[in-house]
Order: C-alpha cells, then sequence, then structure tokens
C-alpha cells in the first residue's frame, strides 16, 4: 500500500514536470468549474500532511489544512513537498482518531494510519482524475492511460481484455 501510495505521487510528478511552464499549472481549466492543476494538486498534498502531523499525537483533522497557496500556485514547492511526504509516509500502523470539524459539530471517528493511507491514496487518485481533464486541456501533455484510474479498475480493465 506505501508502494501505491508513493507510486500515485510518482505519477503526478511526472506529469507536472512535463508542463511546459508554471502558467500551465495555476491556469483555471473551465472544465473543473475554473480550477487549476495547482488548486488539486494542493489538495491532495495537504491531506497527506493533515494525515503525517496528526500522527505522533494520534488525532488528524483534514478540514485543519493550511490551504497553503505557494503549493497551488509554484509546481516546484508543490514537487518538493510531494517528496517530502514521500520521504515521511511508511509508519507503523497504529490507532488514530479522524476529527471532521465540517458538518458543524465535531465527530470522531476512530480508524488506523493503514487505513487513512489508504483513504489518501484513494483521494490522489480521484484527484488525479481531475487534473487528467486539465492536462488533456492544456494539449501539451502526454498522460498515461492508467493516471486517474484507480488500481481495481485497471486490474478490471485487464481481466476484460483476456
Amino acid at each position: 500500500m506505501f508502494n501505491k501510495a508513493k507510486e500515485a505521487l510518482n505519477e503526478i510528478v511526472a506529469v507536472l514536470d512535463q508542463l511546459p511552464g508554471q502558467e500551465q499549472y495555476s491556469a483555471p481549466c473551465a472544465s473543473l468549474s475554473n480550477a487549476t492543476i495547482g488548486q488539486h494538486t494542493r489538495h491532495v498534498i495537504e491531506l497527506y500532511q493533515c494525515l503525517l502531523a496528526g500522527y505522533a499525537g494520534g488525532v488528524v483533522n483534514y478540514d485543519d489544512r493550511k490551504r497553503n497557496r505557494l503549493y497551488e500556485n509554484d509546481r516546484n514547492e508543490a514537487i518538493a513537498a510531494i517528496r517530502e511526504i514521500q520521504d515521511k509516509l511508511e509508519q507503523a500502523d497504529k490507532p488514530l482518531q479522524v476529527v471532521c470539524e465540517a458538518a458543524g459539530d465535531n465527530t470522531v471517528i476512530a480508524s488506523n494510519y493503514n487505513r487513512e493511507v489508504l483513504y489518501n491514496l484513494e483521494h490522489c487518485i480521484h484527484h488525479q482524475a481531475l487534473i487528467r481533464v486539465a492536462l488533456i486541456a492544456t494539449g501539451s501533455v502526454l498522460v498515461p492511460d492508467q493516471f486517474g484510474v484507480a488500481p481495481s479498475t485497471i486490474q478490471y480493465r485487464r481481466q476484460c481484455a483476456q
């Protein structure tokens, strides 16, 4: 699972490296309600950062992310943050409490580190699919067929092709 999570982050870095310039990273995409590749990348980064920040204390609050515009406006800073996440991601499983404030009441859900890494992996793939839409709109990036597709879907497609 850690390898899959790191691989999904590597896939984001690979497509970001192909962008011809910073402008494409922070350009609004009409098909995404004017969201940018940078905004989707920042969101992925910050959820992983929330998980890593909450690990030591055993409490994760994804609603308390910083919304650091540096990651959505500077491709190189985003890539550096992704590399830092990859370096710190592999840790021992342990119980965690996930706090949800967005619903207006503080809901606390029992979870564990491995479960939350899996959640972040699925979340990352979801945002890859959205980033894919913006990348295709640029017309300047070669997007791998598997970018933004869940591993189970890839496996299913392979089974159907046999």
